[in-house]
């Protein structure tokens, strides 16, 4: 094993060590159970230290591993709704606000990764970029529509629980 592969394997076991909780909330936001959250972050690490020889180095390490958690975590939300829809036909979203978990949950999926990254794991816009595989400008104008269809959404119950 070569020097630079080393000083990378220390590099993600830092990240674990320093950021789980980080990476748990977004996978938890994501996916809804807080136990396959926690799964989903071992294996996302898991899988950025096996391919770590493919890591090129042109974003920053925590980007990185932002984009395969939030991959496993996608894959693993699907496999619950799946389960979820041939079970008892839902799994609850995730959300810190029981009045936005429905409205978060009705988001386009874009769009609520990028609440969920910004907003639970307080990422940077540029490494939500990274994440997402999207320009910049990009996260701004996904966040910017997002909160529009969450203030519209807000405004509509008001006056649904005003009548």
């Amino acid at each position: 094993m070569t020097r630079g592969r080393d000083r990378l394997l220390g590099e993600l076991e830092a990240l674990y060590v320093e950021s789980f909780e980080s990476y748990a909330r977004v996978a938890r936001a994501i996916i809804g159970d807080r136990e396959r959250a926690f799964e989903v972050v071992q294996e996302g690490f898991a899988r950025a230290m096996a391919a770590r020889e493919s890591f090129r180095c042109e974003s920053p390490l925590s980007a990185w591993v932002w984009r395969i958690v939030v991959n496993e975590a996608r894959t693993q939300r699907r496999r619950l709704l799946t389960e979820a829809a041939y079970e008892r036909g839902q799994v609850e979203p995730p959300a810190r606000s029981a009045e936005l978990a429905p409205l978060i949950s009705a988001l386009p999926e874009r769009q609520r990764h990028a609440v969920f990254l910004r907003y639970y794991a307080d990422l940077d816009y540029r490494t939500i970029a990274a994440v997402l595989d999207i320009e910049v400008g990009t996260v701004g104008a996904t966040l910017a529509a997002a909160h529009q269809r969450l203030r519209t959404a807000l405004r509509e119950q008001e006056v649904t629980a005003g009548d």
